[in-house]
């Protein structure tokens, strides 16, 4: 039994110590479900340990479509150094904020606190573990981080210049992505500078496509899910594969078993819930067909680089495994097409090809061996 307390201990001092970095005084905010209580206690007493000033609160679980609590928002813009939301599904869209966006110095709109405390003003750090469990904190958060951020480095830098992405994989996957001019972006497990934040399992480099205009830009092709799927009612290993049709940067046609008119359902009812806010007031005139229109865009292309990462049904370690990439439907990470959802799915054994401004290129991954 001490070895497995030790073990469990172990984890949430990794992850305040190395991962945040957190130091005495600082103010760290925990946000947890009744699911996730035992983790969030240890990374509680792992804060309180080092003598962090750490206020641990509770909401009932939160799905893709719900609002956070108001009194989780109020504690978010407080702006705590540290704000860690371990949640069983979701934290919860900013319900104040999706109908008075913030507006950064740069313009860019930000739909909540969160986003906007971390990625616009940069004044926080943080992580973010929906479907977080005991066996996935356990093997996946205490990982050689040096090694992987060096991984996540050389992976990353191979995106520079850009212009598009072949993706090819046994299941049938054939997609060509437009990136030029975005930056892969590393989720590494190093948080600890202000501005900084990701998963816990860390381990992944991810890149925003080119939104598309719907006719003749943007990703163009199909995307074969074999590996696992989010849905709107959680995330699942796929038997069936779904095979997803993608002209002009969104989703044209999905088609499979079961899993495929899940996703199709989620889907279409993100677009019918973004219509609806924008009718009640919850999102500002206009924004409600943007919200729907990108329900359908391809917001992400990423790569799995965590070694004690497999694919058991839970996309937070799912799309962290090594010899997989990944695709989302729905919002992206450079805040240019916002959406109630952002649903990531697996494909198995990948080969990802990088075309450059100058016309070269590099094979980064050839049926699922990673090449840097």
């Amino acid at each position: 039994m001490a070895n497995i307390f030790n073990q469990k201990k172990a984890s949430a001092q990794v992850v305040v110590g190395q991962v945040l970095k957190i130091k005495k005084g600082e103010k760290v905010l925990i946000i947890a479900n009744p699911k996730t209580a035992d983790m969030a206690q240890d990374l509680y007493t792992a804060c309180s340990d080092v003598e962090a000033d750490t206020v641990l609160m509770y909401q009932r679980e939160k799905t893709s479509m719900d609002n956070a609590e108001p009194a989780v928002i109020a504690a978010i813009k407080t702006v705590p150094d540290v704000i860690m939301s371990i949640s069983s599904v979701k934290l919860g869209h900013d319900a104040e904020a999706e109908a008075n966006p913030y507006v950064g110095e740069n313009g860019v709109k930000y739909d909540s606190a969160f986003d906007y405390l971390l990625e616009g003003k940069k004044t926080i750090r943080a992580i973010w573990t929906p479907g977080l469990t005991r066996d996935m904190f356990d093997r996946t958060a205490n990982v050689d981080y040096d090694q992987m951020a060096e991984r996540c480095k050389k992976l990353a830098a191979k995106f520079k210049n850009a212009a598009s992405v072949h993706v090819t994989a046994p299941g049938g996957t054939d997609i060509k992505i437009p990136v030029q001019g975005r930056e892969a972006l590393m989720d590494d497990g190093d948080f600890s500078k202000p501005g900084t934040g990701g998963n816990i399992p860390a381990g992944e480099v991810f890149i925003s496509p080119v939104v598309g205009n719907g006719v003749d830009s943007g990703c163009e092709g199909t995307i074969v899910y074999d590996g696992s799927m989010t849905f709107g009612d959680g995330d699942s290993i796929i038997k069936t594969p779904i095979v997803v049709k993608v002209a002009g940067g969104f989703v044209t046609d999905i088609s499979g078993g079961d899993e495929a008119k899940r996703l199709l359902k989620t889907i279409t009812d993100a677009e019918a819930k973004a219509v609806q806010m924008e009718k009640k007031g919850s999102l500002p005139q206009g924004q409600g067909q943007v919200y729907k229109r990108n329900a359908r865009n391809i917001g992400e292309l990423g790569i799995g680089l965590n070694p004690s990462a497999t694919i058991s049904g839970n996309m937070l370690e799912d799309e962290k495994a090594f010899q997989t990439c990944h695709f989302a439907i729905g919002c992206n990470y450079d805040d240019d097409a916002p959406s109630l959802i952002h649903l990531d799915g697996v494909v198995r054994q990948p080969t990802i090809t990088i075309t450059y401004t100058d016309g070269s290129e590099a094979v980064v991954m050839e049926t699922g061996t990673l090449r840097v």
